[in-house]
Order: C-alpha cells, then structure tokens, then sequence
C-alpha cells in the first residue's frame, strides 16, 4: 500500500467519524456544543436534525471521491474526478479556519485535530 492510498483511508476514517457524529445529531444525542459554533448546546432542534442528514450525504459523497482519486474504488472513474480534489482540498482548508475561529471551545478541540487531518489527507492524495 503507498503513501496516497493510506491517506485516502485515513481520510474515509476521519469522515466516517463525521458521519457517526452527525448521526448521532440527527438522532438527537445531545452533541450540540460541538458543532455550529455550540449555537444549539445539547439536543439540536428538529429542523438542524433534518439538515444533519444531507450533511451525512455529503460527507460520504466526499469520502468516495478521494476513495476514487486514490485509485482505491471504481478506477475507471479516476479521470474524470481529478479536478475535484482541489474543491476538497480547498474545503478541507476552509473547514480548518473554522474551526480555528468557532467560539465553541468543545467543537474547536474536537474538530480542528480532525480537519486537520482531513486537509493533510486529501493535499496528499491530489498531489499524486
């Protein structure tokens, strides 16, 4: 296995726990102070538990594309999905910045280690 190859794993690992946690939103957990700035502490409102879901979409929509830049899953789609790994890149980047800037000292100490991770992963496999 090569370098590119294990950071689009550990990429996925750290988007699966983004997913779990989002589930764990839209389920009701009360996480809130952990995400959205800690503007919802304890159990999200209803309405952010349904944004949860597409969030969770996302998130796994994201996770494939690397899987696939990495040469990992369905190779024959590597080409065509090249130039998303800049806007991942570049929302891995973005995602850092907020979690350095969130008033939520909860979100910030969970968080930031995670997009930090994320950023470095993804740098990594568009680089390739």
């Amino acid at each position: 296995m090569n370098t590119v190859e294990i950071a689009a794993i550990i990429f996925s690992f750290a988007t699966a726990i983004i997913i779990v946690f989002h589930l764990l939103l839209a389920l009701g957990f009360p996480l809130g102070e952990r995400a959205m700035g800690g503007k919802y502490p304890g159990q999200w409102p209803i309405y952010m538990r349904v944004i949860a879901l597409p969030i969770i979409c996302f998130w796994i929509l994201i996770s494939l594309v690397v899987m696939i830049q990495a040469g990992l899953v369905l190779k024959e789609h590597q080409a065509l999905l090249r130039s998303f790994g800049w806007l991942i890149v570049l929302f891995s980047g973005v995602q850092v910045i907020l979690h350095v800037t969130t008033p939520s000292k909860k979100e910030r100490q969970l968080w930031l280690p995670v997009t930090i991770i994320l950023l470095v992963c993804s740098l990594i496999v568009v680089l390739a």
